[in-house]
Formats: structure tokens, sequence, C-alpha cells
């Protein structure tokens, strides 16, 4: 049998505006197994933002299930769905979020900080996340003084920081031109393909969504194809 690393059933999420309510998400189900590589498409106001925050651990639905790793975490607290994100989901961010005044090694090397890793471990593992994207002689340069296409890498190493099960990416390309862009997605297939991980991307681009073995078509806040 297939593992799913992440499970969400018949999943709503309802927002609140004063006496109105706003269904973003209305009764989703979706899995992903172990070893896939799935794009999450739709347009702007589809629902797909409000999706990945629930396939992310970064909200809860308002009804229905989400199971990581066959563990129901739609009614935990924050804190405990913080330890759940950061030991099994690595987040790969549209505009980087790279914390502008830490080198690419310190960048690669805080999430693991909050896990309890020692020093010692943090800079090997950061190192040699760095080496494996191609950025070893930049590991002490500040954001500010790589390009857009090394900066990205810089957070791809980081989501790997502390060997998720699950990466999970959000318009990935979005602030890159179209080669460079194309280099960020052939390295996340090769990340799939030789490592095995589990990626996720959630994107608005047809020719983006086709790099995927699976496209999962959102429209209205509900998955149509």
């Amino acid at each position: 049998m297939k593992e799913a690393v992440i499970r969400l059933e018949n999943v709503w999420k309802v927002y609140e505006m004063g006496k109105l309510k706003v269904p973003a998400l209305r009764g989703i189900d979706l899995v992903v197994n172990r070893g896939e590589f799935v794009a999450v498409m739709g347009p702007s106001g589809s629902g797909k933002s409000t999706c990945m925050n629930m396939i992310g651990a970064l909200d809860v639905p308002t009804r229905g299930k989400v199971y990581l790793a066959e563990h129901d975490i739609s009614k935990l607290s924050e804190s405990d769905l913080a330890q759940i994100r950061g030991k099994k989901i690595g987040f790969i961010f549209q505009t980087f979020n790279l914390i502008q005044t830490l080198t690419a090694l310190e960048n690669v090397m805080l999430p693991m900080v909050f896990q309890g890793e020692s020093a010692e471990k943090r800079m090997k593992r950061a190192k040699e996340l760095l080496e494996l994207v191609d950025l070893a002689d930049r590991m002490n340069h500040k954001p500010s003084e790589l390009s857009g296409g090394q900066q990205q890498r810089v957070a791809i190493a980081r989501s790997l920081a502390n060997d998720p099960e699950m990466l999970l990416a959000d318009e990935p390309t979005g602030n890159l031109d179209t080669k460079t862009g194309h280099n960020v997605l052939e390295f996340l297939r090769k990340l799939h393909k030789e490592k095995g991980k589990t990626i996720i991307i959630v994107t608005h681009d047809h020719e983006i969504a086709k790099k995927a073995q699976r496209i999962e078509v959102l429209k209205d806040g509900k998955i149509v194809r």
C-alpha cells in the first residue's frame, strides 16, 4: 500500500467577516502519497493559498480533517502545529523569506536551532546542503549579495534542513526570470527523482504544473480535476 504523507478529508475553511461567512474551501478531499510530485493549480481566488495553509499545517479547517503522516492535526494547538511543521514540512516561498542579516550558511542552519540540534551538527548539515544546491562557494554571502536564483536555492537548502517528509513550494519561481525559474524547477525535479522527496507545488502557472506527476485543479474552493 502507498503511504499517505498528507490527507485532507472533506476540508472546509469558512472565514467570518462580520455577519458574512465566506467559504474559501468547500469540502476538499486530497491525498498525496510518499514520493509523489503534485501540483495544486488554480487561478487567483480559487482557494489554493488556503489549501496550501491546510497542507502546510499553517491553519486548521473549519470542518473536516487533515492528516499529516496519519496524525490528525486539525485540532492541534498552534504550538503543537509549529513543532510538526518544523519536523515534517519544508517550505519554499515565492519571496524566499531569507533573513537579510544572516549569511546563506546561517539561514540554512536556523531551522535546526528550533529542533535542538547541536551547533556542530547544524554547521555540518548546512554545509552539505549548500553543496547539494551548488552554493558551497557562496555560503558566507548574505542574501543581498546573491542573485534571485541563488537566494531561492538557499531557500531550498533551508527547506531540507530538518530532513522533512514533504516539501511545500508556494509559487517558487514567481520572483524569478524564465530561465532561472526553469533551473529551480529542474532542481526540485532532481530532488524528487534522486532523493525520493515528496513535493507539492502550489501555482497558477500551467507550464510549471506540467512538471509535476499529477495536477490537482482548484476552482471556487473545490477540486474540479
